[in-house]
């Protein structure tokens, strides 16, 4: 079976959506790309993400603005909008006509701002993976023909790959992170270890015994135990520095 453009486009957009684990990665330009992606296939006219982190801060990405009204219209949410809705409740907000008395009463301060820059429909769909919720994805369209109806599955198909994808990034982010505090806890111990080494055998004492003059020195100087075993290791600390600590010969 032969698949239509847009069908090759959709599936395009889907996996550049769960693909983020390639090295570099910029969350910024991943978001931006997603949104325009959004509003390409989606029929919308402008599309928003409101994006919260692990540290509970907010993030706010837009698909092209050059004069920054779609920014506007989400960062005005934190007073109620379909953005805000469907982070709060992880559902769905379909379409809504902001010319309608039920935008005006629910949402006041972004109806009129949405129809001053040209948006006459709103609808917001959750990003989340599972029962990990981590933001929203806000469409707006002015109405014109095409342009009047956006598909609510299909937004929230893009958006839940979106989500495993920044899931998927977050995690990877996290292992890469613990990994590197592994690796630098192994590298000090091993330098320690190998500081110990040495002075026990220049020193004629046990390692045990010239591990506590290193870590007596190292206290004293008020400095991490793991430089001064380098400074050791290097040349740069000579025995004269710590025989104020040296113990007696075994």
């Amino acid at each position: 079976m032969v698949e239509s453009g847009r069908d090759l486009r959709l599936a395009g957009v889907l996996v550049a959506a769960a693909d983020t684990l390639g090295d570099p990665f910029s969350m910024p330009t991943y978001l931006s790309r997603f949104a325009d992606d959004c509003v390409e296939v989606l029929g919308a006219d402008a599309a928003g993400i409101l994006l919260v982190g692990a540290d509970a801060g907010i993030s706010i990405v837009t698909s092209k603005d050059p004069h920054g009204r779609v920014r506007g219209l989400l960062e005005i949410q934190h007073q109620g909008g379909p953005c805000l809705d469907a982070c709060a409740s992880g559902e769905p907000v379909p379409p809504v006509r902001l010319a309608g008395p039920e935008a005006a009463e629910q949402w006041p301060q972004l109806t009129a701002r949405a129809l001053r820059a040209g948006m006459t429909v709103t609808c917001a769909v959750p990003l989340r993976r599972g029962d990990t919720l981590i933001g929203a994805l806000n469409l707006f369209s002015n109405g014109r023909p095409g342009h009047q109806h956006m598909h609510l599955e299909l937004a929230q198909l893009l958006a839940d790959a979106a989500a495993i994808g920044l899931v998927h990034r977050r995690m990877h982010e996290e292992c890469t992170s613990l990994t590197r505090q592994l690796q630098s806890a192994l590298s000090s111990r091993v330098r320690i270890e190998q500081a110990k080494g040495l002075l026990a055998e220049r020193w004629g004492v046990k390692v045990d015994a010239a591990f506590t003059s290193l870590r007596a020195y190292a206290r004293r100087m008020r400095r991490p135990i793991d430089s001064i075993a380098q400074e050791l290791l290097d040349g740069l600390l000579d025995d004269a520095a710590l025989e104020a600590d040296r113990p007696h010969p075994w």
